[in-house]
């Protein structure tokens, strides 16, 4: 607190940036991944992670210096986010560990494993899986074009896609996608030949992933001083 001219007391409150899904610029040619995890970032990250940094939780070009930076893409991270090397003092979030490697020369790294918020995907669970199976994503998706067979669910708005998602026995998905179909029952399969394991797509809840997030950003800035 400072001392004002006037006699009284004012205090100096550092605003911190936030660039996220809700920016302007940022406008999706459907409700994808990047968009929803965003939006899980800043409804559970960013009011409850205590940090002095500046928040970057969607891919817009753009970022700040001293921010927190959220990598959505694990292929191709180093040409879509090659931007970064004109900001300084980056902590980049990666989903995959593969992904902090290939991305460690823009800023110092930390792994922290997708989460959803799973109480919210649970309400769409009907318990009743009377139909085979879906591809479950965005269209165009690389390998969803060589699937047979299968109903297919893309582009659509997010609750919809999991209130139909949740009829299916099996479901083709990746990321997001894929945690979110195993919540709702189904089995996940894979149609992608980068991610042939579905074993990799862990369920977490988002609200119990922010202490291990606070945890690992504190050891961060602590290796930074």
């Amino acid at each position: 607190m400072q001392e004002s001219l006037f006699g009284g007391i004012f205090v100096i409150i550092k605003i911190t940036m936030l660039i996220s899904h809700a920016n302007k610029e940022y406008n999706p040619p459907c409700e994808n991944g990047a968009n929803i995890y965003s939006q899980l970032i800043c409804r559970w990250f960013v009011p409850n992670i205590k940090t002095d940094r500046n928040w970057v939780t969607i891919n817009i070009g753009k970022a700040a210096d001293h921010s927190i930076v959220f990598i959505h893409s694990n292929i191709n991270s180093v040409k879509k986010y090659k931007f970064l090397e004109n900001y300084k003092d980056l902590i980049l979030v990666c989903s995959q560990k593969s992904t902090c490697r290939a991305v460690e020369n823009l800023g110092k790294t930390i792994y922290l494993p997708l989460s959803v918020d799973v109480d919210y995907i649970k309400q769409f669970d009907h318990h009743v899986h009377d139909r085979n199976a879906c591809y479950a994503g965005r269209r165009g998706k690389n390998g969803s074009a060589q699937l047979t067979n299968v109903d297919f669910l893309q582009d659509m708005p997010h609750e919809e896609l999991l209130w139909r998602m949740a009829y299916y026995k099996y479901v083709y998905a990746v990321g997001l996608t894929a945690i979110e179909a195993k919540i709702l029952g189904c089995n996940v399969l894979p149609y992608d030949s980068r991610f042939p394991d579905p074993s990799v797509w862990v369920v977490r809840d988002i609200k119990q992933m922010i202490p291990e997030f606070q945890k690992v950003l504190d050891e961060t800035e602590s290796m930074l001083q």
